[in-house]
Protein backbone atom coordinates (compact mmCIF):
# COMPACT_ATOMS: atom_id res chain seq x y z
CA UNK A 1 0.00 0.00 0.00
CA UNK A 2 1.35 3.32 -1.03
CA UNK A 3 0.39 5.08 1.97
CA UNK A 4 0.94 2.48 4.56
CA UNK A 5 2.90 4.29 6.98
CA UNK A 6 0.73 7.09 7.16
CA UNK A 7 -2.08 7.04 10.03
CA UNK A 8 -4.86 8.43 10.92
CA UNK A 9 -3.82 11.43 13.30
CA UNK A 10 -6.51 11.10 15.81
CA UNK A 11 -9.31 8.51 17.00
CA UNK A 12 -11.78 11.36 16.33
CA UNK A 13 -10.24 11.09 12.68
CA UNK A 14 -10.65 7.79 12.70
CA UNK A 15 -13.99 7.57 13.66
CA UNK A 16 -15.65 10.55 10.96
CA UNK A 17 -13.91 8.80 8.77
CA UNK A 18 -15.48 5.43 9.51
CA UNK A 19 -18.49 7.07 9.97
CA UNK A 20 -18.48 9.02 6.09
CA UNK A 21 -18.18 5.49 4.96
CA UNK A 22 -21.29 4.71 6.39
CA UNK A 23 -23.03 7.76 6.43
CA UNK A 24 -24.47 9.00 3.02
CA UNK A 25 -26.87 8.36 0.12
CA UNK A 26 -27.88 5.13 1.92
CA UNK A 27 -29.16 6.75 5.15
CA UNK A 28 -30.80 9.60 3.09
CA UNK A 29 -32.00 8.33 -0.45
CA UNK A 30 -32.14 4.64 0.19
CA UNK A 31 -33.15 3.60 3.73
CA UNK A 32 -36.93 5.18 3.84
CA UNK A 33 -37.95 3.87 0.51
CA UNK A 34 -36.84 0.54 0.98
CA UNK A 35 -38.12 0.25 4.37
CA UNK A 36 -41.53 1.67 2.87
CA UNK A 37 -41.59 -1.20 -0.01
CA UNK A 38 -40.24 -4.00 2.28
CA UNK A 39 -43.44 -3.59 5.18
CA UNK A 40 -41.48 -0.76 7.32
CA UNK A 41 -41.94 -2.17 11.03
CA UNK A 42 -41.24 -5.91 10.15
CA UNK A 43 -38.54 -4.14 7.98
CA UNK A 44 -37.17 -1.93 10.60
CA UNK A 45 -37.33 -4.87 13.47
CA UNK A 46 -35.41 -7.64 11.04
CA UNK A 47 -32.73 -4.69 9.98
CA UNK A 48 -31.83 -4.19 13.76
CA UNK A 49 -31.49 -7.61 14.27
CA UNK A 50 -28.99 -8.16 11.40
CA UNK A 51 -26.97 -4.56 12.68
CA UNK A 52 -25.82 -7.44 15.95
CA UNK A 53 -26.22 -10.62 13.96
CA UNK A 54 -24.29 -9.24 10.27
CA UNK A 55 -23.15 -6.20 10.42
CA UNK A 56 -21.63 -5.35 13.25
CA UNK A 57 -19.69 -9.13 13.61
CA UNK A 58 -18.44 -8.90 9.69
CA UNK A 59 -17.44 -4.77 10.57
CA UNK A 60 -15.09 -6.38 13.11
CA UNK A 61 -13.48 -8.74 11.06
CA UNK A 62 -13.32 -6.53 8.44
CA UNK A 63 -11.23 -3.80 10.21
CA UNK A 64 -9.31 -6.85 12.39
CA UNK A 65 -8.13 -8.27 8.37
CA UNK A 66 -7.27 -4.61 7.10
CA UNK A 67 -5.07 -3.38 10.04
CA UNK A 68 -3.87 -6.80 10.31
CA UNK A 69 -2.56 -6.43 6.45
CA UNK A 70 -2.88 -2.84 5.53
CA UNK A 71 -3.85 -3.89 2.21
CA UNK A 72 -6.29 -3.36 -0.08
CA UNK A 73 -8.69 -6.58 -0.92
CA UNK A 74 -6.89 -8.38 -3.26
CA UNK A 75 -3.58 -8.27 -1.39
CA UNK A 76 -5.67 -8.48 1.70
CA UNK A 77 -7.29 -11.63 1.10
CA UNK A 78 -3.97 -13.21 -0.34
CA UNK A 79 -2.42 -12.60 3.13
CA UNK A 80 -5.60 -14.47 4.94
CA UNK A 81 -7.09 -16.60 2.47
CA UNK A 82 -4.13 -17.36 0.55
CA UNK A 83 -3.08 -17.28 -3.39
CA UNK A 84 -5.79 -19.37 -4.72
CA UNK A 85 -8.13 -16.42 -3.75
CA UNK A 86 -6.86 -13.68 -5.60
CA UNK A 87 -9.99 -13.45 -7.16
CA UNK A 88 -12.09 -13.15 -4.74
CA UNK A 89 -10.50 -10.00 -3.67
CA UNK A 90 -10.95 -8.93 -6.91
CA UNK A 91 -14.88 -9.54 -6.55
CA UNK A 92 -15.04 -7.65 -3.28
CA UNK A 93 -13.36 -4.70 -5.29
CA UNK A 94 -15.36 -5.04 -8.31
CA UNK A 95 -18.84 -5.08 -6.04
CA UNK A 96 -17.95 -1.57 -4.40
CA UNK A 97 -16.49 -0.33 -8.06
CA UNK A 98 -19.80 -1.38 -9.37
CA UNK A 99 -21.75 0.39 -6.93
CA UNK A 100 -19.55 3.40 -6.93
CA UNK A 101 -20.27 3.54 -10.39
CA UNK A 102 -24.16 4.63 -9.72
CA UNK A 103 -23.42 5.93 -6.51
CA UNK A 104 -21.53 9.23 -8.30
CA UNK A 105 -24.92 9.82 -9.89
CA UNK A 106 -26.21 9.86 -6.28
CA UNK A 107 -23.98 12.30 -5.34
CA UNK A 108 -24.38 14.04 -8.01
CA UNK A 109 -28.68 14.56 -7.91
CA UNK A 110 -27.37 15.99 -4.61
CA UNK A 111 -25.28 18.88 -6.34
CA UNK A 112 -27.99 19.71 -9.01
CA UNK A 113 -30.47 19.74 -5.99
CA UNK A 114 -28.03 21.99 -4.32
CA UNK A 115 -27.44 24.20 -7.16
CA UNK A 116 -31.60 24.45 -7.96
CA UNK A 117 -31.84 25.53 -4.02
CA UNK A 118 -29.77 27.96 -4.63
CA UNK A 119 -30.63 29.40 -7.74
CA UNK A 120 -34.20 29.51 -6.33
CA UNK A 121 -35.31 27.55 -9.36
CA UNK A 122 -36.77 25.08 -6.68
CA UNK A 123 -39.23 27.26 -6.27
CA UNK A 124 -40.79 27.94 -9.63
CA UNK A 125 -44.00 26.24 -10.00
CA UNK A 126 -43.21 24.00 -7.16
CA UNK A 127 -44.05 20.98 -8.34
CA UNK A 128 -41.61 18.58 -7.41
CA UNK A 129 -42.50 15.88 -8.89
CA UNK A 130 -42.08 17.31 -12.05
CA UNK A 131 -38.90 19.18 -11.08
CA UNK A 132 -37.50 15.40 -10.27
CA UNK A 133 -39.23 14.15 -13.95
CA UNK A 134 -37.48 16.46 -15.92
CA UNK A 135 -34.28 16.35 -14.08
CA UNK A 136 -33.58 12.64 -14.68
CA UNK A 137 -34.98 12.29 -17.86
CA UNK A 138 -31.83 15.25 -19.13
CA UNK A 139 -28.43 15.50 -19.53
CA UNK A 140 -27.43 16.91 -16.18
CA UNK A 141 -27.07 14.03 -14.22
CA UNK A 142 -24.50 13.04 -16.65
CA UNK A 143 -22.55 16.18 -16.04
CA UNK A 144 -23.33 16.11 -12.30
CA UNK A 145 -21.68 12.56 -12.32
CA UNK A 146 -18.40 14.16 -13.92
CA UNK A 147 -18.51 17.30 -11.05
CA UNK A 148 -18.82 14.51 -8.04
CA UNK A 149 -15.85 11.89 -9.12
CA UNK A 150 -13.66 15.38 -10.12
CA UNK A 151 -14.24 16.13 -6.48
CA UNK A 152 -13.79 12.84 -5.17
CA UNK A 153 -10.35 12.65 -7.17
CA UNK A 154 -9.49 16.08 -6.00
CA UNK A 155 -9.79 14.82 -1.90
CA UNK A 156 -8.13 11.61 -2.84
CA UNK A 157 -4.98 12.68 -4.33
CA UNK A 158 -4.38 14.89 -0.80
CA UNK A 159 -3.91 11.47 0.35
CA UNK A 160 -5.56 9.92 3.94
CA UNK A 161 -4.80 12.67 6.36
CA UNK A 162 -4.72 15.86 4.13
CA UNK A 163 -7.28 14.77 2.00
CA UNK A 164 -9.83 12.17 3.83
CA UNK A 165 -9.45 12.57 7.58
CA UNK A 166 -9.60 16.40 6.98
CA UNK A 167 -12.50 16.59 4.74
CA UNK A 168 -15.14 13.96 6.70
CA UNK A 169 -13.68 16.24 9.74
CA UNK A 170 -16.16 19.16 8.11
CA UNK A 171 -18.48 17.23 6.14
CA UNK A 172 -19.87 14.53 8.63
CA UNK A 173 -20.61 17.40 11.38
CA UNK A 174 -22.48 19.75 9.23
CA UNK A 175 -24.57 16.32 8.27
CA UNK A 176 -25.58 15.91 11.58
CA UNK A 177 -26.13 19.51 12.30
CA UNK A 178 -28.59 19.78 8.95
CA UNK A 179 -30.21 16.33 10.01
CA UNK A 180 -30.74 18.07 13.37
CA UNK A 181 -32.23 20.39 12.07
CA UNK A 182 -34.72 18.86 9.35
CA UNK A 183 -35.56 16.75 12.08
CA UNK A 184 -36.85 18.81 14.84
CA UNK A 185 -38.90 20.87 11.76
CA UNK A 186 -40.79 17.62 10.53
CA UNK A 187 -41.85 15.63 14.02
CA UNK A 188 -44.06 19.04 14.65
CA UNK A 189 -45.59 19.18 11.13
CA UNK A 190 -49.58 18.75 11.13
CA UNK A 191 -49.75 15.24 10.63
CA UNK A 192 -46.33 13.60 11.07
CA UNK A 193 -47.47 11.37 14.21
CA UNK A 194 -49.30 9.68 11.01
CA UNK A 195 -46.29 9.12 9.34
CA UNK A 196 -44.13 7.95 12.18
CA UNK A 197 -46.55 5.44 12.89
CA UNK A 198 -46.81 3.81 9.56
CA UNK A 199 -43.13 3.72 9.33
CA UNK A 200 -43.72 1.67 12.32
CA UNK A 201 -46.37 -0.26 11.42
CA UNK A 202 -46.05 -3.79 12.02
CA UNK A 203 -47.61 -6.99 10.19
CA UNK A 204 -46.83 -10.18 10.68
CA UNK A 205 -47.54 -11.44 6.82
CA UNK A 206 -44.04 -9.54 6.04
CA UNK A 207 -42.20 -11.87 7.96
CA UNK A 208 -42.90 -14.43 4.88
CA UNK A 209 -41.98 -12.29 2.12
CA UNK A 210 -38.57 -13.37 1.10
CA UNK A 211 -37.04 -9.63 0.18
CA UNK A 212 -38.19 -8.33 3.17
CA UNK A 213 -35.35 -10.52 4.94
CA UNK A 214 -32.93 -10.14 2.18
CA UNK A 215 -33.42 -6.61 1.92
CA UNK A 216 -33.07 -5.98 5.50
CA UNK A 217 -29.29 -7.41 5.39
CA UNK A 218 -28.71 -5.88 2.23
CA UNK A 219 -30.11 -2.44 3.70
CA UNK A 220 -27.74 -2.81 6.83
CA UNK A 221 -24.93 -3.58 4.66
CA UNK A 222 -25.71 -0.47 2.73
CA UNK A 223 -26.05 1.54 5.97
CA UNK A 224 -22.97 0.43 7.72
CA UNK A 225 -20.84 -0.59 5.18
CA UNK A 226 -20.02 -3.94 6.37
CA UNK A 227 -18.32 -6.08 3.65
CA UNK A 228 -17.47 -3.42 0.98
CA UNK A 229 -13.80 -3.43 1.72
CA UNK A 230 -14.11 0.61 2.54
CA UNK A 231 -13.26 -0.39 6.23
CA UNK A 232 -10.77 -2.68 5.25
CA UNK A 233 -8.72 -0.28 3.57
CA UNK A 234 -9.31 2.26 6.10
CA UNK A 235 -7.98 -0.08 9.43
CA UNK A 236 -4.69 0.01 7.08
CA UNK A 237 -3.91 3.18 8.20
CA UNK A 238 -5.09 3.06 11.48
CA UNK A 239 -2.82 3.59 14.43
CA UNK A 240 -1.62 0.51 17.04
CA UNK A 241 -3.56 2.20 19.63
CA UNK A 242 -6.30 2.14 17.76
CA UNK A 243 -9.71 -0.01 19.06
CA UNK A 244 -11.31 -2.30 16.38
CA UNK A 245 -14.34 -3.54 18.64
CA UNK A 246 -15.68 -0.22 20.14
CA UNK A 247 -14.68 2.19 17.13
CA UNK A 248 -16.55 -0.15 14.69
CA UNK A 249 -19.54 -1.01 17.38
CA UNK A 250 -19.72 3.14 17.63
CA UNK A 251 -19.95 3.42 14.16
CA UNK A 252 -22.41 1.13 13.20
CA UNK A 253 -25.09 2.52 16.20
CA UNK A 254 -24.11 6.16 14.74
CA UNK A 255 -25.35 5.24 11.10
CA UNK A 256 -28.68 3.36 12.23
CA UNK A 257 -29.51 5.92 14.14
CA UNK A 258 -28.91 8.30 11.50
CA UNK A 259 -31.17 5.65 9.20
CA UNK A 260 -33.94 5.82 11.60
CA UNK A 261 -34.38 9.62 12.03
CA UNK A 262 -34.39 9.99 8.16
CA UNK A 263 -36.62 7.56 8.07
CA UNK A 264 -38.90 9.68 10.57
CA UNK A 265 -38.06 12.99 8.40
CA UNK A 266 -39.39 11.72 5.07
CA UNK A 267 -42.31 9.25 6.44
CA UNK A 268 -43.03 12.73 8.52
CA UNK A 269 -43.09 14.65 5.36
CA UNK A 270 -44.56 12.51 3.64
CA UNK A 271 -47.94 12.04 6.11
CA UNK A 272 -48.06 15.72 6.40
CA UNK A 273 -47.73 17.12 2.96
CA UNK A 274 -49.58 14.88 0.32
CA UNK A 275 -52.58 12.47 1.57
CA UNK A 276 -51.38 10.11 -1.56
CA UNK A 277 -47.48 10.57 -0.72
CA UNK A 278 -46.97 7.72 2.22
CA UNK A 279 -49.03 5.34 -0.44
CA UNK A 280 -46.73 6.54 -3.09
CA UNK A 281 -44.01 6.02 -0.96
CA UNK A 282 -44.70 2.44 0.21
CA UNK A 283 -45.69 1.01 -3.56
CA UNK A 284 -43.08 2.76 -4.93
CA UNK A 285 -44.84 4.20 -8.02
CA UNK A 286 -43.11 5.36 -10.96
CA UNK A 287 -39.94 7.33 -10.87
CA UNK A 288 -40.59 8.79 -7.32
CA UNK A 289 -39.23 5.62 -5.58
CA UNK A 290 -35.74 6.74 -6.35
CA UNK A 291 -36.24 10.12 -6.48
CA UNK A 292 -38.97 9.86 -3.54
CA UNK A 293 -36.18 12.65 -1.27
CA UNK A 294 -35.98 14.74 -4.15
CA UNK A 295 -39.69 14.98 -4.40
CA UNK A 296 -41.01 15.39 -0.43
CA UNK A 297 -38.11 17.39 1.61
CA UNK A 298 -38.21 20.54 -0.56
CA UNK A 299 -41.50 20.58 0.00
CA UNK A 300 -40.79 20.18 3.86
CA UNK A 301 -39.22 23.14 2.64
CA UNK A 302 -41.68 25.15 1.69
CA UNK A 303 -43.61 24.57 4.89
CA UNK A 304 -40.51 26.33 7.33
CA UNK A 305 -42.08 30.00 8.93
CA UNK A 306 -40.04 32.72 6.90
CA UNK A 307 -41.36 32.34 3.34
CA UNK A 308 -38.86 31.42 0.26
CA UNK A 309 -35.96 33.32 1.64
CA UNK A 310 -35.62 30.62 4.61
CA UNK A 311 -37.22 27.52 2.04
CA UNK A 312 -34.30 28.24 -0.45
CA UNK A 313 -31.55 28.43 2.78
CA UNK A 314 -32.43 25.03 4.54
CA UNK A 315 -33.23 23.21 1.09
CA UNK A 316 -29.55 24.76 0.02
CA UNK A 317 -28.33 23.97 3.64
CA UNK A 318 -29.74 20.12 3.44
CA UNK A 319 -28.91 19.41 -0.15
CA UNK A 320 -25.34 20.40 0.64
CA UNK A 321 -25.01 18.30 3.25
CA UNK A 322 -26.73 15.53 1.14
CA UNK A 323 -23.53 16.07 -1.31
CA UNK A 324 -21.32 16.24 1.31
CA UNK A 325 -22.12 12.88 3.53
CA UNK A 326 -22.98 11.19 -0.14
CA UNK A 327 -19.22 12.38 -1.00
CA UNK A 328 -17.63 10.99 1.95
CA UNK A 329 -18.87 7.77 1.26
CA UNK A 330 -18.00 7.67 -2.51
CA UNK A 331 -14.13 9.35 -1.72
CA UNK A 332 -13.83 6.05 0.66
CA UNK A 333 -14.80 4.06 -2.60
CA UNK A 334 -12.51 5.60 -5.25
CA UNK A 335 -9.78 5.24 -2.27
CA UNK A 336 -9.93 1.44 -2.59
CA UNK A 337 -10.24 1.45 -6.49
CA UNK A 338 -7.27 3.07 -6.14
CA UNK A 339 -5.34 1.44 -3.69
CA UNK A 340 -6.10 -1.66 -5.07
CA UNK A 341 -4.48 -0.82 -8.25
CA UNK A 342 -1.79 0.71 -6.74
CA UNK A 343 -1.10 -2.47 -5.36
CA UNK A 344 -1.22 -4.03 -9.11
CA UNK A 345 1.82 -1.81 -9.99
CA UNK A 346 0.48 1.18 -10.88
CA UNK A 347 1.91 4.26 -10.25
CA UNK A 348 0.11 6.45 -7.29
CA UNK A 349 -0.99 9.04 -9.55
CA UNK A 350 -2.41 6.84 -12.24
CA UNK A 351 -3.72 4.75 -10.18
CA UNK A 352 -6.22 7.04 -8.58
CA UNK A 353 -6.97 8.94 -12.29
CA UNK A 354 -7.60 5.48 -13.98
CA UNK A 355 -9.80 4.75 -11.48
CA UNK A 356 -11.55 7.91 -11.72
CA UNK A 357 -12.03 7.06 -15.34
CA UNK A 358 -13.57 3.60 -14.76
CA UNK A 359 -15.97 4.81 -12.31
CA UNK A 360 -17.08 7.61 -14.84
CA UNK A 361 -17.09 5.17 -17.67
CA UNK A 362 -19.32 2.64 -15.78
CA UNK A 363 -21.25 5.08 -14.10
CA UNK A 364 -22.80 7.11 -17.18
CA UNK A 365 -25.28 4.17 -18.47
CA UNK A 366 -26.48 4.55 -14.72
CA UNK A 367 -26.78 8.19 -15.22
CA UNK A 368 -28.44 8.48 -18.61
CA UNK A 369 -30.97 5.62 -17.42
CA UNK A 370 -33.24 5.54 -14.14
CA UNK A 371 -34.09 1.39 -15.05
CA UNK A 372 -30.42 0.76 -15.49
CA UNK A 373 -29.36 2.63 -12.43
CA UNK A 374 -32.21 0.66 -10.78
CA UNK A 375 -30.98 -2.70 -11.79
CA UNK A 376 -27.26 -2.12 -10.88
CA UNK A 377 -28.70 -0.83 -7.07
CA UNK A 378 -30.48 -4.43 -7.41
CA UNK A 379 -28.00 -6.23 -8.53
CA UNK A 380 -24.55 -4.88 -7.07
CA UNK A 381 -26.53 -4.13 -3.17
CA UNK A 382 -27.07 -8.06 -2.84
CA UNK A 383 -23.59 -8.81 -4.33
CA UNK A 384 -22.46 -7.22 -0.99
CA UNK A 385 -23.50 -10.84 1.31
CA UNK A 386 -21.48 -12.80 -1.31
CA UNK A 387 -18.62 -10.10 -0.15
CA UNK A 388 -19.15 -10.34 3.55
CA UNK A 389 -19.34 -14.68 2.84
CA UNK A 390 -15.67 -13.35 1.63
CA UNK A 391 -14.45 -11.67 4.54
CA UNK A 392 -15.70 -14.49 6.78
CA UNK A 393 -13.72 -17.40 4.83
CA UNK A 394 -10.86 -15.55 4.87
CA UNK A 395 -11.37 -14.60 8.60
CA UNK A 396 -11.62 -18.72 9.43
CA UNK A 397 -9.05 -19.66 6.65
CA UNK A 398 -6.42 -17.78 8.77
CA UNK A 399 -7.78 -18.38 12.42
CA UNK A 400 -9.96 -16.07 14.19
CA UNK A 401 -7.55 -17.16 17.51
CA UNK A 402 -4.94 -16.19 15.63
CA UNK A 403 -6.23 -12.58 14.56
CA UNK A 404 -7.71 -11.47 17.71
CA UNK A 405 -4.49 -12.34 19.15
CA UNK A 406 -2.47 -10.09 16.72
CA UNK A 407 -5.26 -7.38 16.29
CA UNK A 408 -8.42 -7.45 18.80
CA UNK A 409 -5.89 -8.28 22.01
CA UNK A 410 -3.01 -6.42 21.22
CA UNK A 411 -5.65 -3.15 22.12
CA UNK A 412 -6.11 -3.82 25.85
CA UNK A 413 -8.42 -0.99 25.94
CA UNK A 414 -10.61 -1.80 24.08
CA UNK A 415 -14.10 -3.98 24.38
CA UNK A 416 -13.24 -8.09 24.66
CA UNK A 417 -15.07 -10.26 22.72
CA UNK A 418 -17.24 -12.95 23.96
CA UNK A 419 -16.40 -16.54 23.23
CA UNK A 420 -20.11 -16.35 21.83
CA UNK A 421 -18.88 -14.27 19.00
CA UNK A 422 -16.13 -17.12 17.65
CA UNK A 423 -19.78 -18.82 16.99
CA UNK A 424 -21.53 -15.78 15.16
CA UNK A 425 -18.45 -16.05 13.01
CA UNK A 426 -18.21 -19.37 12.50
CA UNK A 427 -22.04 -20.66 12.36
CA UNK A 428 -24.30 -18.10 11.96
CA UNK A 429 -22.93 -15.54 9.44
CA UNK A 430 -22.59 -18.25 7.14
CA UNK A 431 -25.73 -20.21 7.64
CA UNK A 432 -27.76 -16.74 7.00
CA UNK A 433 -26.33 -15.77 4.44
CA UNK A 434 -26.08 -18.80 2.38
CA UNK A 435 -30.04 -19.05 3.38
CA UNK A 436 -30.77 -15.54 2.37
CA UNK A 437 -28.95 -16.24 -0.86
CA UNK A 438 -30.87 -19.43 -1.33
CA UNK A 439 -33.96 -18.28 -0.23
CA UNK A 440 -33.57 -14.92 -2.94
CA UNK A 441 -32.71 -16.89 -5.70
CA UNK A 442 -35.41 -19.53 -5.59
CA UNK A 443 -38.20 -16.79 -5.14
CA UNK A 444 -36.54 -14.78 -7.98
CA UNK A 445 -37.91 -17.26 -10.12
CA UNK A 446 -41.35 -16.05 -9.47
CA UNK A 447 -40.80 -12.49 -9.12
CA UNK A 448 -41.07 -9.74 -12.02
CA UNK A 449 -43.92 -11.53 -13.58
CA UNK A 450 -42.40 -14.57 -14.19
CA UNK A 451 -39.98 -12.54 -16.24
CA UNK A 452 -36.79 -14.13 -14.71
CA UNK A 453 -35.06 -15.75 -17.18
CA UNK A 454 -34.42 -12.32 -19.37
CA UNK A 455 -30.89 -10.81 -18.47
CA UNK A 456 -31.89 -7.50 -19.48
CA UNK A 457 -35.12 -7.54 -17.79
CA UNK A 458 -34.05 -4.91 -13.98
CA UNK A 459 -34.90 -7.02 -11.32
CA UNK A 460 -34.91 -10.86 -12.72
CA UNK A 461 -32.46 -13.58 -11.22
CA UNK A 462 -30.87 -14.07 -14.55
CA UNK A 463 -29.40 -10.62 -15.17
CA UNK A 464 -28.00 -10.80 -11.46
CA UNK A 465 -26.59 -14.05 -12.10
CA UNK A 466 -25.00 -12.75 -15.38
CA UNK A 467 -23.24 -10.05 -13.90
CA UNK A 468 -22.24 -11.85 -10.64
CA UNK A 469 -20.86 -14.85 -12.79
CA UNK A 470 -19.04 -13.05 -15.45
CA UNK A 471 -17.29 -11.16 -12.92
CA UNK A 472 -16.38 -14.42 -11.55
CA UNK A 473 -14.71 -15.94 -14.50
CA UNK A 474 -13.13 -13.14 -15.78
CA UNK A 475 -11.53 -12.72 -12.05
CA UNK A 476 -10.91 -16.31 -11.28
CA UNK A 477 -9.33 -16.50 -15.33
CA UNK A 478 -6.96 -13.65 -13.94
CA UNK A 479 -6.63 -15.60 -10.46
CA UNK A 480 -2.31 -16.35 -10.87
CA UNK A 481 -1.80 -12.79 -12.68
CA UNK A 482 -3.52 -10.82 -9.65
CA UNK A 483 -1.01 -12.51 -7.34
CA UNK A 484 1.53 -12.59 -9.74
CA UNK A 485 1.51 -8.26 -10.23
CA UNK A 486 0.51 -7.90 -6.15
CA UNK A 487 3.94 -9.99 -5.36
CA UNK A 488 6.04 -8.46 -7.90
CA UNK A 489 5.05 -4.80 -6.44
CA UNK A 490 4.35 -5.26 -2.71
Amino acid sequence: MSQKHTHFSSRLGFILSMMGIAVGAGNIWRFPRIAAQNGCGAFILLWLCFLFLWSIPLIIIELSIGKLTQKAPIGAIIKTAGKKFSWAGGFITLVTTCILAYYSVIVGWGISYFYYSMSGEILLGKDFSQLWETHYHSTIPLWSHVISLSLAYLIIRKGIVGGIEKCNKVLIPAFFFCTLCLFIRAVTLPGASQGIKQLFAFNWSSFANYRVWVEALTQNAWDTGAGWGLLLVYAGFASKKTGIVSNGAITAFCNNLVSLIMGIIVFSACASLDGSGALQLKEGIGSSSTGIAFIYLPELFTRLPGGDYITMLFSSIFFLAFAMAALSSMVSMLFLLSQTLSELGIKKYLAELSATLIAFILGIPSALSLTFFTNQDNVWSIALIVNGLIFIFASLTYGLRSLKEKVLLSVPNDIQLHKLFDYVVKYLLPIESITLLGWYFYESLFYADGNWWNPISTFSLSSLLLQWFTGFIILWALNQRLYLEYTRNN
